[in-house]
């Protein structure tokens, strides 16, 4: 039986001071004894010679100094895990809050992990289909990357990171894939749509989920990717499948870490965040990616909403150094209803020429997203010399690149929440859009395509 301690000093928002403590190691867990009987549980963030600062993971309301008594467990925070985590949602601490039973665990894991040597990494290559043509087409995802979703508030990053968890597949293979879902700081709607929109579609029998909402406490939210990485890793590396993480939002995750750095009277960095964030964003971001040896694959798809919408705000700017590129939601293109709203120009996949080609996508691929970024980019400032100098000014084939720009945004870009489309229908989309440019412009395409698609 654990020694109770009796000794709490004080407690200041999430923490609390227990003094006269002997045996404690840093991040042990703790259950703290109100006197009506009810457990809370802690989590050790300091050990200083006898005193210990522990946090709390629930509300300190009614914690009595003089009666309260503390356990410390002798081990860190762990998830239960099992095969049957499939189809289950939990908090953000991996209990269980669907109205389905305890999970019987096949083991319990550390949800700290432990980082993946780089030397065992196994190069990401592997297409992901998410059914989103700016994503396939453009800005492809590969099994095994880190590639974030950057967002503004307001933007309806919520519906389309619900609809790559519907709709990714691993195609051309039988091997078994599976999507992590974490939800941290959103209100109960928003927990509510995804775990509805999953039911409905029966993607929900292929999906983890852990939800922390807005009025759940700070330290749960700090936990809760942790958690999520943990579930992934088991089924990836364990029972082999390919997983895909979705964290959404990640800005709430940074929030809460800033809390607990204040509380804690730590010196801040910019805009407040502890100076650690980066360090403690990549302990989650690097947890993905592909083991050599190993079958399985653990893909991350982040979601940030950008505060003011600022690129260079801290949270964008070091998930950027640590991930393979970003997609971008615009303000503008909502505004014009384009759904999704991703500005194509500013986002960028490193790892796409690695996941495209014959065998993997098509052979035409590589061409032809060339192709679209190059007369997009040059569609837009045709347009933008319109504005200010009028249609009149532009040449023929600066009208052409403005209309092929219009048509792009329209047919390419806005498909919905819930088309989705194969990577052949996305391919085949760019042709028809590209047939609007008269085929000397299509100087990134190689004759042989030109001769295949463009003149059918």
């Amino acid at each position: 039986m654990p020694k109770e301690y009796r000794t709490v000093q004080e407690i200041s928002g999430p923490l609390m001071l227990v003094k006269g403590v002997e045996g404690v190691t840093y991040q042990e867990l703790g259950e703290i004894e109100l006197v009506s009987g009810e457990t809370r549980r802690c989590r050790v963030l300091e050990v200083d010679g006898t005193n210990v600062l522990v946090q709390l993971f629930e509300s300190s309301a009614g914690i009595n100094l003089e009666h309260s008594k503390v356990r410390f467990l002798g081990r860190q925070l762990e998830l239960a895990v099992s095969p049957d985590m499939l189809g289950r949602v939990f908090d953000g601490l991996g209990r269980p809050n669907d109205g389905g039973p305890e999970l019987v665990a096949t083991k319990r894991l550390d949800v700290n992990g432990t980082p993946m040597n780089p030397a065992a990494r196994a190069y990401p290559q592997e297409f992901i289909q998410t059914g989103v043509s700016a994503i396939d087409g453009l800005n492809t995802l590969v099994r095994g990357q880190k590639l974030p979703i950057f967002s503004g508030s307001g933007l309806p990053h919520a519906q389309l990171a619900a609809q790559i968890a519907r709709q990714a597949k691993v195609r051309g293979t039988s091997e078994p894939f599976a999507v992590v879902f974490a939800a941290m700081g959103i209100t109960f709607e928003e927990a509510n749509y995804f775990v509805e929109s999953f039911r409905k579609t029966g993607a929900i029998e292929r999906t983890v989920m852990f939800t922390n909402l807005a009025n759940d406490p700070a330290i749960e939210r700090i936990a809760t990717p942790k958690m999520a990485m943990t579930a992934a890793e088991y089924l990836a590396f364990d029972l082999d499948m390919h997983v895909l993480v979705i964290m959404t939002d990640i800005t709430n995750y940074a929030d809460a870490l800033r809390e607990v750095s204040a509380a804690r009277k730590e010196v801040p960095g910019r805009r407040g965040y502890p100076g650690y964030m980066y360090t403690d964003l990549a302990t989650i971001y690097e947890r993905a990616g592909r083991k050599t040896g190993k079958k399985g694959s653990i893909t991350l798809i982040p979601i940030l909403t950008m505060p003011e919408d600022d690129k260079t705000h801290p949270i964008p700017d070091l998930t950027g150094y640590i991930t393979e590129g970003q997609v971008i939601l615009s303000r503008e293109l909502d505004r014009r209803s384009i759904t999704p709203p991703i500005d194509v120009l500013p986002s960028l996949s490193r790892l796409k020429d690695k996941g495209i080609g014959e065998g993997r996508t098509r052979a035409d691929h590589s061409n032809t997203m060339n192709q679209l970024f190059s007369a997009y980019a040059r569609g837009k400032d045709a347009k933008e010399l319109m504005v200010i100098l009028g249609e009149a000014a532009l040449t023929d084939i600066d009208k052409l690149y403005a209309k092929f720009a219009d048509e792009f945004e329209k047919v390419y870009v806005s498909q919905g929440f819930e088309t989705d489309r194969s990577i052949e229908e996305t391919l085949d989309i760019g042709w028809q859009l590209l047939r609007i440019l008269p085929r000397s412009e299509l100087k990134r395409i190689s004759n042989e395509f030109l001769d295949k698609y463009y003149e059918v």
